[in-house]
């Protein structure tokens, strides 16, 4: 039986080694970290957001210029494909109002459980603390508990994981394995942005922002976020992190439902003799958050209508990229072929989030991670089968 390797026990990791012993290899799955699978654990401590239903146009487009790249691959494993995958795990699935898709169990264990099981009939040999450090030759090297170990497999695929949550085991330390020419820097994703709050916000540290729509540049988002002692986080945030992280201005309609004309028209009906913070409580029935977003960014606005459907929020910068949920960057696309094989190492594959995308949280990440990792899988099986019966 041809050996193959897989480097990673994320989910692309996991997918990899699942298709591959499916087709008849031997696999060793070799993870750094003491267990498998400890960022999507992490990731269920927020409910496991595994897909979105939607149609699978608007699906692609969140992965921006990365579509029509990833689109074979999220063709042959998509969003209803991972639900279907989840189930066949024992999960008991629910679409929220958002058309996000979850687990009734709202955590990862379960399904972790049940894919590591099947991966053990599938007699795939996990090796936990096994850290990869690069190649000598056509040997795989690793740090191991036992000492250095060399593997030499008929294929390889990397799911290496991107440069964020070092303590889960995504560091970016692979990069250093590879020729420069093929990276690309990395950058934080699904981040939070820092503010230079004043001392009044300090008792809403913590409050959710909800109702709102969030506008950077082209890219809205009609969620919610949090304000934190630092500045804000959040899946309204995370959504459009990446024109932030490029540039674009932020501003937060506080009354998404109302047009301008309608909230002016409501401030002019305030009894003039309030407060500008109880008219705009009484007249537009904003929340305590709300009011005091308005308050910090809009009370000496010259045109308060207009500052209130657009209300500027000065950013000082992203969050550090070990605190981003992902990152951008890493292994280009260009570097790989049709089949994610490295092009300057053929018999080598990789998957996941060390290759160059990004995609909002939303299920949109964990989709692309297990459908790459899928694709990765599959074609260094037919890779290894097609060098078998060519000798």
């Amino acid at each position: 039986m041809m050996e193959a390797l897989v480097i990673g026990a994320g989910p692309a990791g996991l997918m990899a080694a699942r298709e591959m012993a499916r087709a008849g290899l031997r696999v060793t799955l070799a993870e750094g970290r003491p267990s498998a699978g400890r960022k999507l654990l992490m990731a269920g401590k927020s409910g496991l957001n595994l897909t979105k239903d939607e149609p699978f146009e608007d699906f692609l487009a969140a992965y921006g210029p990365r579509a029509d790249h990833l689109r074979p691959m999220l063709e042959a494993f998509g969003p209803d494909a991972v639900q279907g995958w989840a189930q066949e795990h024992g999960q008991t699935l629910f679409t929220g109002s958002t058309g996000r898709v979850f687990p009734r169990a709202m955590k990862a264990s379960p399904l972790l459980r049940s894919v590591l099981a099947e991966l053990r009939g599938l007699r795939v040999d996990l090796r936990t603390r096994w850290r990869w450090t690069g190649w000598a030759g056509d040997a795989v090297c690793f740090d191991t508990p036992d000492g250095p170990q060399r593997l030499r497999p008929a294929v390889t695929v990397l799911a290496c994981g991107g440069a964020s949550w070092a303590r889960l085991g995504s560091d970016g330390a692979w990069s250093g394995a590879f020729d420069p020419a093929d990276l690309a820097p990395f950058r934080p994703a699904n981040m939070g942005f820092l503010v230079d709050w004043s001392p009044h916000m300090a008792p809403h540290f913590g409050r959710p922002v909800k109702g709102i729509e969030l506008q950077a540049g082209a890219a809205r988002s009609r969620g919610e976020c949090v304000i934190s002692a630092t500045g804000l986080e959040g899946g309204g945030v995370y959504e459009v992190s990446s024109a932030l992280r490029d540039g674009a201005p932020l501003t937060l309609d506080l009354a998404p439902d109302l047009s301008p004309g309608d909230v002016a028209t409501r401030l002019a009906r305030a009894r003039p003799r309030d407060s500008l913070k109880n008219r705009l409580r009484k007249a537009l029935r904003l929340d305590p958050a709300k009011l005091t977003l308005a308050m910090e960014f809009a009370r000496d606005a010259p045109d308060l209508p207009a500052a209130l459907k657009a209300l500027p929020v000065p950013l000082l910068g992203p969050r550090p990229m070990d605190e981003a949920i992902s990152t951008a960057g890493g292994l280009r696309l260009d570097a790989l072929d049709a089949g994610l094989m490295l092009r300057a190492r053929p018999g080598t594959f990789a998957a996941g989030e060390m290759l160059d995308w990004e995609a909002p949280t939303g299920g949109y990440l964990l989709t692309a991670c297990l459908a790459t990792g899928l694709w990765a899988g599959r074609h260094a099986a037919r890779y290894a089968q097609g060098r078998a019966a060519a000798r």
